[in-house]
Parts: structure tokens; sequence; C-alpha cells
């Protein structure tokens, strides 16, 4: 799970973790996997408690869909939409009800970073994506060559989106924008969604019954929101179409294009593992923390094996998702165009990390903690709650433990007599709640 749905109306997001929509559902609505055949809306009330998500708010606007649309036609012509596609397209339309839950979810989060890494670097996925690296091997070049983009990164993409193409998701992208636009919290983002896939249609980049995806309106075998296709499709073949779901050349063009434009830096890995002592300041183990290579090196931090770091002035920050238990990461610029893709750093690794392996990488070095028991969704809030009836600033407690969640965690480690390396575990959750 990007682009971007993936900005702001995240549905399985909570550290947003986006488990590509073969396995895991995606982090951001580019989607989960469609529902069984045959389910329909619960007719309940969505989680979030927002006015426009009450089953009366969802019935009432479901009756005034063709309304809503008719609505749209002034922005649309505006865009370029002709009235002859614009009716044809809405014409049949229907609200497909069933994402009214899917939208408005409040799943419980129960994996650990370590075991997503197992879910989504897999053998099967190097093995395929080695394959496959091979069989297109002169449209990478071409795409390496125009773009400065890591080839492997690309096929990491490709693979953790959509198992390369396999599970790409089979709703009709215009009606789920279309119900999204006109039903439900996010009305005006998907307004824009719904008509920038009408103008796909309209210039005839994708046919309308190959326009099919995640059930927020994610398509493509790399998974583009409609606006996104908009802002970063390119055609790389020639044949003058924009096609990310039926040319592999459009669409590794287009996916490097989106990494380019995200700042990419060519000829930059994404980042190293790296050993982190234990009597490390783990307040420096934060995004905004970003320097060379060579300062991290003098405040003890190594790479794994011993080995010398290639560009030393590069600037980087630090990343220790298990804290002092797990291994440590440093992370460079591209690691940070790589999240422009999806904003979760456990999808950004899972990237960084697969397209190591299918360049002949092997696993990384340190162990994880696997015997630590990863906090549900509501334990995340919860340990927010109590840091915040402390006196510490979380920001809003949401159970996505962000920067402010783990700098608070630190200062009541370091409290405790503790590592204070910011790791959210259990046992630190119950010295909060006393026990």
């Amino acid at each position: 799970m990007p682009i971007l749905v993936r900005s702001s109306c995240s549905i399985l997001m909570a550290a947003v973790f986006i488990a590509g929509a073969s396995l895991l559902a995606h982090a951001q609505p580019t989607g989960t996997l469609p529902p069984p055949a045959g389910r329909e809306w619960s007719g309940e009330s969505g989680a979030s408690g927002h006015p426009l998500m009450s089953a009366e708010a969802i019935r009432a606007a479901a009756a005034n869909f063709r309304g809503c649309l008719e609505g749209l036609w002034p922005a649309a012509a505006r865009r370029g939409v002709s009235r002859a596609t614009f009716d044809a397209q809405i014409a049949a339309l229907a609200p497909d009800l069933r994402i009214m839950d899917l939208l408005d979810s409040q799943p419980e989060f129960t994996k650990s970073f370590w075991d997503y890494l197992d879910v989504l670097v897999t053998d099967a996925r190097i093995q395929k994506g080695r394959e496959l690296l091979e069989k297109h091997r002169a449209t990478f070049d071409a795409v390496e060559r125009a773009y400065g983009v890591d080839r492997h990164v690309l096929a990491a993409i490709w693979g953790v989106e959509t198992n390369y193409g396999a599970i790409a998701g089979d709703r009709p992208v215009l009606r789920s924008t279309a119900t999204l636009a006109c039903i439900g919290r996010r009305q005006n983002y998907f307004r824009d969604e719904f008509i920038s896939a009408l103008e796909i249609v309209h210039r005839r980049d994708i046919r309308a019954d190959h326009l099919v995806g995640s059930w927020a309106g994610a398509f493509g075998q790399t998974q583009f929101m409609p606006s996104a296709f908009h802002r970063f499709a390119v055609d790389f073949d020639g044949d003058g179409l924009r096609d990310v779901v039926g040319s592999v050349a459009d669409l590794m063009a287009s996916t490097a294009n989106k990494l380019k434009k995200g700042g990419w830096l060519a000829g930059q890995g994404w980042g190293y593992e790296v050993v982190v002592p234990a009597t490390f300041n783990f307040k420096l183990a934060d995004r905004a923390s970003n320097q060379a290579i060579h300062e991290w090196e003098r405040l003890g931090l190594q790479r794994v094996g011993g080995h010398p770091f290639p560009r030393p002035r590069d600037q980087a920050y630090l990343l220790v998702p298990a804290g002092v238990q797990g291994p440590g990461f440093l992370m460079l610029q591209n690691f940070r165009a790589i999240m422009k893709y999806n904003p979760a750093e456990t999808y950004a690794l899972a990237i960084g990390h697969l397209a190591d392996r299918l360049r002949g990488g092997g696993p990384f070095v340190q162990d994880w903690p696997r015997y630590e028991r990863a906090l549900s969704r509501a334990e995340r809030l919860e340990l927010q709650q109590l840091l915040e009836r402390r006196g510490y600033d979380v920001g809003e407690p949401d159970g996505q433990l962000g920067g402010k969640t783990r700098a608070a965690i630190r200062d009541f480690q370091a409290k405790l007599g503790r590592v204070p390396d910011g790791f959210a575990s259990a046992s630190i959750l119950d010295q909060l709640r006393g026990r």
C-alpha cells in the first residue's frame, strides 16, 4: 500500500504498514483485498463517529447518488472530460456501499515490524522478481538510463504492491471513486479522484473495463491513484498511451518517474544495516536528526560485518525499529523517496530489503526480538493516552506511534532507569499501567 489515498485516507494505517495487495491489506487506501463475492454493506454506522459515516447519512447519500454524480459534471467539464464520456460512464453506476465498512474499519494490528518483513520478503517473491528482472532486462536497462532509479527497487515495489501483478484488485475504479465521492467522510478527496479517473478514460490511456483495482481506486501493478497517474504516468513504449495496466515499460517508467520526482538520487542506495551500541544516545534516533554518515560513525555506529561505508559524506538518519534489542538502520535520501510512495517506514524498509535480496544480497545480519509481543492498535492507543496523562505531548492519540510518542517513551524509560530507545514494548505499557 499508493499514491495517494496513501497520503490522507489511510485505512489500514496505524503506523501504516502496507503489506502489498497480495497478502496484507494495503496500508493506505490503495486498498485492501476485495471482500468475498456477494458481501454487502453491514448497514452499520462507521467506527470513526464522523457524522457522514452514520448509517442514516450513508443511506441518505446513497439515495442521492445520481444527483451527486450529476453535480460533478461542471468540474469534469473544466478538466476537459466530454459530456459524451461523462454520460456514458455514469449511466450504469450504482454505489458500492460495502466500501463504507472498509473506509471506516478500525482493525487491530497485531503484527510486529519483523513479522511484516517476513510476509513481504519471501523466497518465492525473490525468485519471481529475479525472473522478471531477467525477462524484462531491456526495459529495465532503458528505464534505469532514463530515470536513474535502481531497477531492483522498481521490481521490489512491483512485488510488494501486487505480487508482480498477480493480485491488483478487481473493483471498477470509476464505481469505487464515484461511491467515495458521494458517500462517506472523504468526499472532497475522492471527487478529484473520480474526475481524474474520468480523464483517464476520456483520454483513452486505459479502457474503462481495464480500469480496475482496490476498493479505494488504486490500479495498475504498482498501484496508482487516478490523480497520481496524471502526475507521474508516462508513455515509455511510444504507443501514445500511458498504460500502467498492460505495458511493463509504461509501468516501470511511471513508477521510476514518481520516485525521481520524490527526490531519488541516482547512484545512491536506500540505507545500511548498522550496529548500535547499548550506550548510544537514542534521542538521536529520529527522522529529524539527519547528519553525515561519518558523524554517525564518530558516535559509535558501525556497518554490520565491519564493512566500510562507501560514501561517508552522505546524509542519513537513524531508525531503530525494535530499539536496543534489534538492528539499526541508517536511512539515506532514497529511503525518504520510497516513503513518498507510501509513508510507512515498514513499507520502505521492506522495499529496500527486497531490492537488496533481488540483487543477490543476504538477510539482515542482526536478530529481531521475536520474543517481544507486538502491541495491538488498542494497546498503542492506550499507551499514548497513559503517556498523555503523565504530561507528555504525544500529539493526537491515534494508535500510530510517531516521533512524539517515541520521544515520550524515551523520557519515561530514562526515568525508569532503562535504555531510552523509544521501543513501545508490552513491558513499557505495563509500567505505564502501574503494574
